[in-house]
């Protein structure tokens, strides 16, 4: 008998000490593609409720459930279904973070990373236009640097939308490895995975931006890209970055937009459905394993807030890379969770499926894709991509231009309905 009291304390004893050896920040580095991205992890709380977060620079990805058993740390991101498995000993965390077939090794500890310093560091701040040739049709995306000192912050906007913010220094290392020369290394690691870069000054004024986690692309030039001031792009004859509204077009724009798919209880929906005859609808194409979609869905939440009283409803026509998310939508339910959204959510199909269930779009390739409909049932604008919180300019341009524009289409009045329209 007198053994259970000393089992009792002993475990008392344990669980106190948790926090403490787990709370707190770690640093370190997770293998990618065979190189090192950075990576900070922020726990804190108590033994009885401990929270986490991936840390990318004053921004964070917050977990959604962290356990501790004896040496074993797991923390969820279950909006994007991943997870952060590893193991603490002798003040060193060693595991992987990502999903079950994909993952990233990594080793942190709480010790601050050793950061290298470089020489004077050339200026590079401001807009660049990065020249490409995209599988999606563009020739150029956008580069935004914010410059302090040997500090940058960059984002580059693609068709799709944009990377995250991408942090870095002048002639930074990553944990364990050795200062590469005149370049600035930008990366980030957050719950939707890493990301790392290097921008190189070259003397003719242009920088060459490096994906250092796609060594893959073919052909190679593609790897290393050339950046250009925009006055330098049209001096030299160059397209600039797409425009969004231009990149999908309608096949027959007199044609009322079409769509019918389940939401997550099953039921199916469809734009043939009392709820939204005679009202602006934004169906919205994307997926819950899609960053961009992740960035949008806030905004998306906020426009149903302010319109929907007003005559708005929105659909997110959700297409999953893979059946089971389809059967069984764990990573989408927790996507909705995340951003609390009351609009309509649908299970559409799979990834290859977009174009066999939305025929009547042209060049539809990006994620997210929002199609705004006006009160008659017609599309009005397609807009491609989401300029994120990452692109502060080019976000808050989107906002004020979407929200315009469903003002406007709001204040239309409510047509006749038009049998001989098709539906």
């Amino acid at each position: 008998m007198k053994l259970l009291p000393a089992l009792l304390l002993f475990s008392l004893t344990s669980l106190a000490q948790t926090p403490a050896k787990v709370t707190g920040d770690w640093t370190g580095s997770a293998t990618s593609h065979g190189q090192q991205v950075p990576i900070h992890l922020r726990i804190t709380g108590t033994a009885k409720s401990l929270n986490a977060a991936l840390i990318n620079g004053p921004e964070s990805s917050p977990a959604t459930g962290v356990s501790v058993a004896g040496n074993h740390l797991l923390v969820k991101f279950n909006y994007y279904d991943k997870t952060l498995d590893a193991t603490i000993a002798d003040g060193t965390l060693t595991g992987s973070y990502g999903t079950k077939t994909v993952r990233y090794p990594l080793t942190m500890s709480k010790a601050p990373v050793q950061v290298v310093k470089g020489s004077v560091a050339p200026k590079i701040d401001g807009d660049w236009e990065v020249a490409v040739k995209s599988a999606k049709g563009e020739s150029a995306w956008q580069l935004r640097v914010a410059q302090t000192g040997q500090n940058v912050k960059a984002v580059i906007q693609r068709i799709d939308g944009d990377t995250g913010s991408l942090y870095g220094t002048w002639d930074q290392p990553a944990p364990g490895m050795a200062a590469p020369s005149h370049t600035y290394r930008v990366s980030h690691f957050t719950a939707a995975g890493p990301a790392l870069y290097t921008l190189t000054p070259k003397e003719d004024g242009t920088l060459i931006l490096t994906n250092l986690l796609r060594a893959d692309l073919n052909p190679p030039d593609q790897q290393n890209l050339v950046a250009r001031r925009p006055e330098a792009a049209r001096a030299a004859k160059l397209a600039p970055p797409t425009d969004p509204t231009q990149q999908t077009t309608m096949k027959d724009p007199t044609k009322r937009f079409v769509f019918s798919a389940p939401d997550l209880a099953g039921k199916v929906v469809s734009n043939t459905d009392r709820q939204f005859d005679g009202k602006v609808v934004i169906v919205t194409v994307g997926g819950s394993w899609c960053p961009n979609c992740h960035d949008e869905a806030p905004f998306l939440e906020s426009l149903y807030k302010q319109f929907h009283a007003k005559g708005l409803e929105i659909v997110n026509l959700s297409f999953e890379e893979d059946e089971d998310q389809l059967k069984d939508p764990v990573r989408l339910r927790a996507f909705i969770a995340r951003y609390h959204l009351d609009y309509t959510v649908l299970l559409a199909g799979t990834t290859d499926q977009l174009n066999e269930k939305i025929p009547d779009a042209e060049h539809l390739n990006s994620w997210p894709t929002s199609f705004i409909l006006g009160r008659d049932g017609r599309v009005k604008q397609v807009h491609a991509g989401f300029a994120g919180p990452a692109n502060p300019e080019a976000h808050e341009e989107l906002v004020k231009e979407m929200t315009a524009l469903i003002g406007e289409l709001l204040a239309e009045p409510v047509p006749t309905q038009n049998a001989s329209v098709p539906r």
